[in-house]
């Protein structure tokens, strides 16, 4: 279990940074120099959503100083509207701009090519959901490794099958 878990990690770590070279790739590709791959992600992530960057922070898991930072470039480059809390002013919520919304589909668009790649090179969904399963329970696992202060031992395995049904 050791090597299989350690390569797990490495694995994770280099997908990430594999992505987000494709995503770079893509930004060349539309001649789009005034964002970076990072900033991109988090604008696809911001979606249709107003939100402080705080929510922002919460929802896509980015180091909160990094997500202040690409906001700020974002709004100079035209990519987000930001505007105060009326009831908070130190809150400030932001949302995609017509810019943002436009490279948002642009990115949407890759990812449909993608998913169709995926699907002609035998890539299946069932495949990704079982994936997605594995990545989840180890999210946990380590959330409530944070939360609790030790690795639980108990409550993140998948259920077990039911044994009062008959094996086909």
């Amino acid at each position: 279990m050791h090597q299989p878990y350690y390569e797990s990690i490495l694995l994770i770590e280099r997908l990430h940074r594999h992505f987000l070279e494709v995503l770079k790739n893509e930004l060349d590709r539309l001649g789009i120099q005034d964002i970076n791959n990072v900033q991109s992600l988090i604008l696809y992530n911001i979606g249709e959503d107003e939100m402080t960057v705080g929510e922002l922070t919460a929802r896509g898991y980015y180091l909160g100083s990094n997500v202040s930072y690409n906001v700020k470039k974002m709004v100079e480059n035209g990519y987000l509207g930001q505007e105060r809390s009326p009831h908070d002013r130190r809150s400030v919520r932001v949302r995609l701009s017509e810019k943002g919304l436009d490279l948002r589909g642009r990115i949407k668009a890759m990812f449909e090519r993608q998913i169709a790649a995926l699907d002609a090179a035998g890539f299946s969904g069932v495949e990704f959901e079982r994936c997605n399963e594995i990545m989840h329970r180890l999210e946990r696992f380590w959330s409530a490794a944070l939360e609790y202060g030790t690795f639980p031992s108990v409550g993140l395995a998948p259920a077990a099958p039911d044994s009062t049904r008959s094996s086909p």
